[in-house]
This record gives C-alpha cells, structure tokens and sequence, in this order.
C-alpha cells in the first residue's frame, strides 16, 4: 500500500530552477488561470482577456467574447490610427519583451492575413453565386442545379460540379436511408 497523500499544501512562491518543473508548473498554472477567466465570464457575464507568455515564448490567449473584443473596449492610444488594435494596447503599457512583442506580432499579422484570405474567398463564391443566378435565370429554370452550363465560366465550372456532386451524394444517402427503412 503507498504512503497517504499530503494534500494540497502551501508552496513558497519563488523562482522554480528546474526547468522540468518549471513548465509542469506553468501549463498546470496556466490552465487554472484559463479555467478561472472561462468560469468568471460564464458566472458574472464580464469580459474577460488574459494573454500569457510561456518561458519557451509561445503565446497562449483567451479571451470572451474575444481577446480582440475585450481590448477594443479601450480607447486606441493618441495617434494610433487602428481602432483599439490588439498589438498597439499590449505595446502601450511597455509590458512585454523583444521576443513577447515578435510572437504578438506574429499572432496579429497571421490573424489579419486569414480574416483578409477568407473575405477574398467569400467574394470569389458570391461571385460564382451570381453567375450561377444568371445562367439559372438565362435557362429559364428554378433551381440552382437547372442552370445553363454554357453561360458559366472557367472559375464557376468547378465549383458548380462540385456541388451537383455534393447533390448527388445527399440524394443517394436518402434513397439508401429510405430503403433501409423500408
């Protein structure tokens, strides 16, 4: 039989030289501090941000609604031209180092390059939308799958056939569930 558990028990809050011990530490803290912002959001309906820095200097971010959101809150500081911007809020209070900055930066532009990736994306199949409309229109159909192919272009072509696939696949899911139950 093993020895009985201490318990939970005070530490002395210091330096941890251990690097092992170092980051079991950190992640266990991390998450409770993560936990902790999560309950207080979800109990007192407040809005909550935490960014944390790792000793290795990877970033970890929480936020609800948002961390975004949360920072936008503020007022943007005197010049700055970006709407309560993540990256200028966490640089105005000089709390981060060289590395912390970088890995901020890093976060903000890949997040600003996704949002600016997937509006484009977004654009490009309204664009195929409307075309599909106007060859529905064109081929005096109803529906979507009713359009004239030969008023499509290149662009819309495959993603029109994509999406007859897609059809095809629903419809014989249904046959088969159907017959099944029959």
């Amino acid at each position: 039989m093993g020895r009985p558990s201490k318990g939970r028990q005070r530490i002395e809050i210091r330096h941890i030289k251990d690097a092992d011990r170092r980051e079991v530490t950190f992640s266990k803290r991390k998450s409770g501090l993560l936990k902790k912002g999560s309950e207080l959001s979800l109990l007192c309906g407040a809005h909550v941000a935490f960014v944390v820095f790792s000793p290795g200097g990877r970033a970890f971010a929480l936020g609800t609604p948002s961390v975004d959101h949360v920072l936008r809150r503020f007022d943007p500081p005197p010049g700055d031209e970006d709407d309560g911007d993540l990256l200028a809020l966490l640089q105005d209070g000089d709390c981060m180092s060289a590395a912390d900055r970088g890995a901020v930066e890093a976060i903000v532009r890949r997040t600003e390059e996704t949002k600016a990736r997937a509006a484009a994306e977004k654009a490009r199949m309204d664009a195929v939308g409307e075309k599909v409309r106007q060859a529905v229109v064109k081929a005096g159909g109803k529906f979507w799958w009713e359009a004239d192919v030969e008023a499509l272009g290149e662009a819309e072509l495959p993603e029109f056939a994509r999406e007859l696939r897609r059809l095809r696949d629903n419809v014989q899911r249904h046959v088969d569930q159907l017959l099944a139950s029959a």
